[in-house]
């Protein structure tokens, strides 16, 4: 009977995020990443051949190095060209089939089915998934964690029968995780997390001696020494590649300080988003200034939380595991190394949000013992809530189906947004909408002076324009904010040269 409400989870899991997603699939291609990762990448559109193969191992493309992803991207042109429905499907497989995997580790190692299927639903059917699964260009999302959970399906199973081979499937997994997206560098850390609940390998105080003790930890610590290997061989690559590509923010433009608050008040939004997902959008502009109320009660906030899963940790272990899961995978992308103007982005809580999954499941669960109650008032909520989560995600979903949509709603959603008006602005210099064009960059500049891809955006389209002593201004303001790019000098000369001859 077990078994058959296993299948029975899993395709409800499956038909439950094909209505939710669905309409992703008459989704076209955004102008954010989409033309320089797909459309306009001759690599992609050769298909997998020898040269193609051996490009993603060493291509360095929008400061990233993810040759799993290119490879993937280059199998779905094969199989679907510039159809964006196709590609946007193979997301939405890969994301299911995170879920299932999730899923199934959770009941494997915790023996409670129907929590490990709220929680898998919850994941599955989160507005927080859609910026992973509906943008074509975060394959690398998908596919990472697709891996991610893999290994930690492969990880349950190792540690049930402690097979060589198995420990090494984990390994390989990982590796594939990694070189789909770095984000999982944290996974030995969750492995550890693991090891405590719900896999119970850590040894207990009172029945285990000091020594064997120690011997057990040091066990532990060592298994997980090649995963950290991995992890930080991806690290060191991952930085270099987004430190040459200019991606790092540096410390001089960022202080120490400005990241820390950043990186408490991202913490307590994330939190916020993950329980009630409401005002999402594409961009979430880097704010230097938070006010005192806000950094100081998001601190507080965190500090109470951590206390209390230290105190019930040995009572209620998946409260301790859930907290530093969260809080520990966020770690990469909080800020700390500020990578981008972005302060945040839905997509980055795709592997953290399982953290606080666990924690919301099993301790809500605690407040409904008797199966009386569970089953006429937790069982008919959850399905409530999870309900209002699908019809959410499949109105976010709608925000995707082309650029000026998705940069519309994050315009209506958050204030001052300088990236999306930027962004909306390269969009409608695609569609040849000029006037639009600067508009949309006279308020990019207006919200951030000191932008400069919106000076560069906006001289470009000057130059499209005629106007070639305006575009001439915004060169070299360009450049006067980023001296050594070469474009923007190269265009300026150009300007100039059209200038005198309009002149003459």
């Amino acid at each position: 009977m077990n078994n058959k409400l296993v299948y029975i989870i899993l395709i409800i899991l499956i038909i439950s995020s094909f209505i939710a997603y669905g309409r992703i699939l008459g989704n076209g291609f955004v102008s954010f990443d989409d033309h320089q990762y797909i459309i306009e990448n001759n690599h992609i559109k050769s298909g997998i051949n020898a040269e193609s193969i051996k490009w993603a191992f060493s291509a360095v493309v929008s400061k990233n190095w993810h040759p799993l992803t290119w490879v993937s991207h280059m199998l779905d042109w094969s199989l679907f060209k510039d159809n964006a429905g196709g590609h946007h499907f193979i997301s939405l497989l890969f994301h299911i089939g995170t879920a299932l995997l999730l899923f199934l580790f959770l009941n494997r190692t915790t023996k409670s089915l129907w929590l490990s299927a709220f929680a898998a639903a919850f994941f599955a059917l989160h507005p927080l998934r859609v910026e992973s699964v509906a943008w074509a260009a975060e394959r690398k999302d998908v596919l990472s964690m697709f891996f991610g959970m893999s290994v930690l399906y492969a990880y349950a199973v190792y540690v049930e029968k402690h097979q060589f081979y198995q420990y090494l499937l984990c390994l390989i997994l990982f590796a594939l995780s990694l070189m789909a997206k770095s984000m999982l560098v944290t996974l030995p850390f969750v492995l550890l997390l693991l090891d405590y609940w719900p896999l119970g390998r850590w040894p207990k105080e009172i029945i285990t001696p000091p020594q064997r003790r120690s011997f057990l930890i040091g066990s532990l610590l060592w298994e997980k020494v090649p995963f950290l290997c991995l992890a930080i061989g991806s690290s060191i690559v991952t930085f270099w590649v987004q430190n040459k590509g200019g991606a790092v923010v540096s410390i001089g433009n960022l202080s120490f300080f400005a990241r820390i608050t950043n990186a408490v008040v991202s913490y307590i939004s994330y939190l916020r988003k993950i329980i009630s997902p409401i005002d999402l959008a594409v961009f979430y502009p880097y704010e230097h200034l938070f006010p005192l109320w806000q950094v100081t009660t998001s601190f507080f906030i965190l500090i109470g939380i951590t206390i209390v899963v230290l105190y019930a940790m040995k009572k209620f272990p998946f409260l301790f595991v859930g907290w530093f899961w969260y809080l520990g995978t966020l770690v990469p992308v909080i800020g700390l190394v500020q990578v981008g103007k972005q302060a945040m982005a839905d997509r980055y809580t795709y592997l953290p949000s399982i953290g606080i999954t666990i924690m919301l499941v099993w301790g809500i669960s605690l407040f409904f013992q008797r199966e009386e109650m569970r089953k006429k008032i937790l069982f008919p909520a959850g399905i409530t809530y999870l309900a209002i989560m699908a019809i959410l995600t499949w109105e976010q979903c709608g925000y995707w189906k082309n650029s000026v949509e998705l940069f519309n709603h994050a315009l209506h959603v958050t204030k001052n947004n300088y990236l999306a008006y930027n962004a909306r602005g390269i969009t409608y210099g695609e569609m040849g909408q000029y006037q639009m064009v600067i508009e949309d960059f006279n308020k990019a500049v207006g919200f951030k002076q000191d932008y400069m891809e919106a000076y560069f955006n906006r001289g470009f389209a000057y130059v499209k324009l005629g106007q070639y002593r305006l575009a001439v201004d915004d060169f070299n303001e360009a450049i006067r904010l980023k001296p050594d790019e070469e474009r923007t000098r190269r265009l300026l000369k150009s300007a100039q040269e059209m200038e005198l001859q309009k002149e003459h």
